[in-house]
């Protein structure tokens, strides 16, 4: 997600990349192997606190909720079953981006402290829904926690959903969790709200052709830029949690430990540093895009700004390269998402061309 104009983290002295209006011929070609990135998510960079809630009703075994439609099973969830979270995720979110390698990252990889608990339910053999529940460990805040839950479109209104949605809440409930916050479509509202969850704020997913983008702005003259792969991870981590100290959320993005960050951003298969870009002033990161991958699809993990450079179009300079950068590597379309009182950075993807796909409804519920 895109936080208000850009972050800053240091960076030592690399390389620039192709001035303004081009394009390195040497970048990268695309593939699908594990070391592409799709998630530095915990926003999707944070993807665990990237809740959703769809609705659906059901039956468990193994004691992972009440009973639901005869022939569907909730079982914790396996590295193994990466393939299949990936599908299910695009069937339910055209908009979002996610590759089996990503989703292999995200069920195994996470801080002890999260205390988390991922799920699934299967129909004859088939994935058919995805439940996950854990403490945000990236706030000062206590007790703040997130949960998704989401279900394929044929196998919804069976139960599934109340039954993944009971054990996580009992989970949460058991780790500590005081309250709870979940993203949800148009159609997941009512499942939510007579669970005790109510509105908070908007997000807007949008998306783009990446061959069909504004000409480049100009790069200002005490500013290079460079690919997040000559970045050293510290002076990353430095400009991520400057610039989310006020992205917009529900709790502040201000407790984030960088060996969590390390682990869960900046080694995650997701992000594609070769394609994510930064602009530094001598070793100090500016402004940075972190793109994360899958197939021929991209998505804004990240985009900041510090505050000191704010205002200045940087924002809307990396992201412009970047999604050149995306093209030129074979991804054909590009996928971001704004809270709605995130003016500065909608006004960015709307003069980069991206146009609105989706809205989802951020709720809360005390536990």
């Amino acid at each position: 997600m895109d936080s208000p104009p850009p972050v800053t983290p240091s960076c030592p002295s690399t390389m620039a990349l192709p001035a303004v209006g081009a394009i390195s011929p040497t970048a990268p070609a695309h593939s699908n192997t594990p070391e592409l990135h799709d998630r530095i998510t915990v926003r999707t960079y944070r993807l665990r606190s990237r809740y959703a809630l769809i609705p659906w009703r059901g039956r468990s075994a193994a004691g992972y909720g009440p009973a639901m439609t005869t022939g569907v099973q909730i079982r914790p969830v396996t590295g193994d079953d990466a393939e299949a979270v990936a599908a299910l995720r695009r069937a339910v979110y055209g908009y979002k981006v996610l590759s089996p390698a990503a989703a292999h990252h995200m069920i195994t990889v996470f801080s002890p402290g999260e205390r988390f608990l991922a799920l699934v339910a299967e129909a004859d053999g088939e994935l058919v829904a995805w439940g996950s529940a854990g403490l945000n460990t990236w706030t000062s805040e206590p007790g703040r926690s997130n949960i998704s839950i989401y279900v394929h479109p044929e196998y919804r209104k069976q139960g599934i959903g109340g039954a993944l949605a009971d054990r996580l809440h009992q989970h949460l409930t058991e780790v500590g969790a005081t309250k709870v916050g979940v993203f949800v479509q148009p159609e997941g509202l009512e499942f939510a709200r007579n669970r005790g969850y109510d509105g908070t704020r908007q997000m807007h997913f949008a998306g783009v052709d990446t061959a069909d983008v504004p000409e480049q702005p100009p790069t200002p003259a005490d500013i290079q830029l460079v690919t997040m792969d000559q970045v050293d991870p510290r002076h990353a981590f430095a400009a991520d949690t400057a610039a989310s100290l006020d992205e917009p959320s529900d709790a502040p993005i201000d407790a984030v430990d960088y060996d969590d960050w390390y682990g869960e951003v900046w080694t995650a298969p997701a992000l594609d540093k070769s394609l994510s870009v930064a602009a530094v002033v001598g070793d100090e990161v500016v402004c940075f895009t972190a793109v994360e991958t899958a197939g021929d699809r991209a998505w804004s993990g990240m985009t900041g700004t510090i505050p000191a450079y704010r205002g200045r179009g940087l924002a809307k300079l990396v992201k412009s390269v970047a999604l050149r950068r995306c093209a030129a590597a074979g991804i054909t379309s590009a996928y971001t998402s704004n809270d709605d009182v995130n003016g500065p950075m909608l006004a960015v993807n709307n003069w980069l061309g991206y146009r609105r796909v989706a809205t989802e409804y951020g709720l809360m519920r005390t536990l």
